[in-house]
C-alpha cells in the first residue's frame, strides 16, 4: 500500500513553501509521525512529518517551490519494515545507517557557507561531519592515472544534475570549490560553464615566467616594470573568488517585502522619550526568585514591557487599531507581536490575547515562541494576528534605533540598551539605569500627540511598577 505525503494547510494566507531540504534520503525507511522535510514559506520553516511508515519515494526535490496539497513524496509500506537505510551500512558503520542517510545533506551546506574557490575547503568541509558520514553515497573515488593537480571527481552524495555531473566528470573539477546560483545553492550547468570560461590560475601568474624566457638581455632588473599591468589580470578573478551569490531565502524575501511595504505605504514617524529602570530593576532582583519558584518561569523584562505597553494602549487605544481601506479598525483585544531573532532571519511570534494574560502567563508565552522560533518549530498561524509589537535591539547593543513597523499594525515599541547615565534628580546629579524608548507609529492613524501620550504612559508604567501592577 502506498500513502502520499502531501503539504498540509500552512495557516492562515499561506498557500505554498520551498522545500528547504530533506531530512531523509530517497528509498530510506521511515516512521510514521517522523520528520522527513523542511518547508519554508514567507512566515517561518517547518518539518513535515511522514503520514505512514514505510519506504520513502521523494517526487519534489530540494528547492521545489510547492502549493498546498501537492504531493512531495510518496510511502510505499513494507511488511516488517523498519526504520533503516534500504542500502547495508558499510562494516566500518555498523548501526549508524540513519544518521549517514541524512549525512548526504551536509556537503551541500558546508559548501554554500564557504567563499568559491578556497583552497582545500572540501577537506575542511569533510572534517565538521559525523564520522558514519563518509560511508554514506561513497561513489567513484579519484582516478589513479589522473595527472597531479587535477581535481577528484564529485561524489554521488553531492546533489549535481546528469549534465552538471557529466561536465564535472569530464573536466575533472571540484564541486566543493564551484560557487552554485541555483536552488539552495544547487550547482547548475551555467555555473560550471561560467567557471570553465574564466582563465586558469596559473595564467594569472605568467609574469613569472617571461623573464626567464628573455636571458640574453643584460638589463634583466628592469624586467619586472611590467609585473603590475600583468597583474591587473587576475584581479577580477580574485574578486569573483571572495564573493559568492546566493539565492535570497523565501523568508529573506518576504522580510524584505515586507520592509519597502511598510515604507511605501504607511507614513512611519518616531518619537522618543527615555526612562529611568531603577524601581523596576530593584523590584524585579527583590521578587525575581520568588517569582521563578512561585511560577515556574524567569521574570523577564520583555513580560513587564509588555504589560506596560497592554496598559498604554487601554489609554491610547488608536495605537492599537489599523486602516483597512476607508475605514479604521479597532481591536477590542492586544494581540502582542515580540520580535524574535533568528538563523533564518526576524520573527515576529503573537501572545495573543496578551491583555488578559498574567504577566507569569505573558513570560511563559513569550519564552515557549521565542525557543520554537529559534528550533524553526513555529507556525504561520503562532506569527498571524498581531494587533501591536514590541522589538528588543538591546540585547544586541543598540543604544538608539527607529523601529519600522510591522504591517498592517500602526505602532511597534523599540527597546535599547539599559545603560547607566548621570540624570538630574531633585537638584542633584545621580547615576541611574536608562533606556531609551522609540515608538514608531503610522502618522496616517497616529497623531503626534497620541503617539507622544502613548509613549508617556509607556514610561509612568515602567518608572512605577507597583502602579503598573495595580492597574492604577
Amino acid at each position: 500500500m502506498t500513502a502520499e505525503l502531501r503539504i498540509p494547510q500552512l495557516g492562515e494566507s499561506v498557500t505554498e513553501g520551498t522545500i528547504a531540504r530533506w531530512l531523509k534520503a530517497d528509498g530510506d525507511l521511515v516512521k510514521a509521525d517522523e520528520p522527513v522535510l523542511e518547508l519554508e514559506t514567507d512566515k517561518a520553516t517547518m518539518e513535515i512529518p511522514a503520514g505512514a511508515s514505510g519506504r520513502l519515494q521523494i517526487v519534489e526535490r530540494d528547492g521545489a517551490v510547492v502549493r498546498v496539497g501537492t504531493v512531495v513524496a510518496r510511502i510505499t509500506e513494507e511488511a516488517g519494515a523498519t526504520a533503516a537505510p534500504s542500502r547495508p551500512p558499510t562494516p566500518a558503520t555498523p548501526g549508524t545507517a540513519p544518521a549517514a542517510a541524512v549525512a548526504p545533506r551536509a556537503p551541500a551546506a558546508a559548501t554554500a557557507d564557504r567563499p568559491a574557490a578556497t583552497p582545500r575547503a572540501p577537506a575542511a568541509g569533510t572534517a565538521d561531519r559525523p564520522a558514519a558520514a563518509p560511508a554514506a553515497r561513497v561513489a567513484m573515488p579519484p582516478a589513479v592515472g589522473r595527472p597531479a593537480g587535477a581535481t577528484p571527481e564529485p561524489a554521488a552524495e553531492t546533489p549535481l544534475s546528469p549534465a552538471v555531473r557529466k561536465l564535472v566528470a569530464e573536466y575533472a573539477l571540484d564541486p566543493g570549490q564551484l560557487s552554485g546560483t541555483g536552488k539552495g545553492g544547487r550547482l547548475t550547468k551555467g555555473d560550471v560553464l561560467r567557471h570553465l570560461e574564466q582563465p586558469p590560475p596559473s595564467d594569472a601568474r605568467t609574469p613569472t615566467a617571461e623573464p626567464a624566457t628573455a636571458p640574453e638581455k643584460t638589463p634583466a632588473p628592469a624586467a619586472p616594470a611590467p609585473a603590475p599591468p600583468a597583474a591587473a589580470a587576475p584581479a577580477a578573478g580574485r574578486e569573483a573568488e571572495v564573493s559568492e551569490r546566493r539565492p535570497m531565502s523565501t523568508l529573506r524575501r518576504r522580510i524584505a517585502e515586507r520592509l519597502v511595504e511598510a515604507q511605501r505605504t504607511a507614513a512611519i514617524l518616531t518619537t522618543f522619550n527615555e526612562v529611568d529602570l531603577s524601581a523596576l530593576l530593584a523590584a524585579r532582583a527583590r521578587y525575581r526568585e520568588a517569582f521563578r519558584a512561585r511560577h515556574g518561569v524567569d521574570l523577564g523584562l520583555m513580560s513587564l514591557f509588555g504589560r506596560a505597553c497592554i496598559a498604554a494602549l487601554r489609554d491610547v487605544p488608536v495605537v492599537n487599531a489599523r486602516i483597512d481601506g476607508g475605514d479604521i479598525v479597532y481591536h477590542r483585544h492586544v494581540h502582542l507581536g515580540i520580535a524574535v531573532s533568528t538563523d533564518r532571519g526576524l520573527v515576529v511570534p503573537v501572545v495573543r490575547h496578551a491583555d488578559a494574560l498574567s504577566l507569569a502567563d505573558i513570560e511563559r508565552r513569550i519564552a515557549d515562541l521565542a525557543r520554537r522560533a529559534r528550533e524553526g518549530k513555529i507556525t504561520p498561524d503562532d506569527l498571524s494576528g498581531g494587533t501591536f509589537t514590541i522589538t528588543n535591539g538591546g540585547v544586541f547593543g543598540s543604544l538608539l534605533s527607529t523601529p519600522i513597523l510591522n504591517p498592517p499594525q500602526s505602532g511597534i515599541l523599540g527597546m535599547h540598551k539599559i545603560q547607566e547615565r548621570p540624570v538630574a534628580v531633585g537638584g542633584q546629579v545621580v547615576i541611574r539605569p536608562m533606556m531609551y524608548l522609540a515608538l514608531s507609529y503610522d502618522h496616517r492613524l497616529v497623531d503626534g500627540a497620541q503617539a507622544v501620550t502613548f509613549l508617556v504612559r509607556v514610561k509612568e508604567r515602567l518608572e512605577d511598577p507597583v502602579r503598573m501592577l495595580l492597574e492604577v
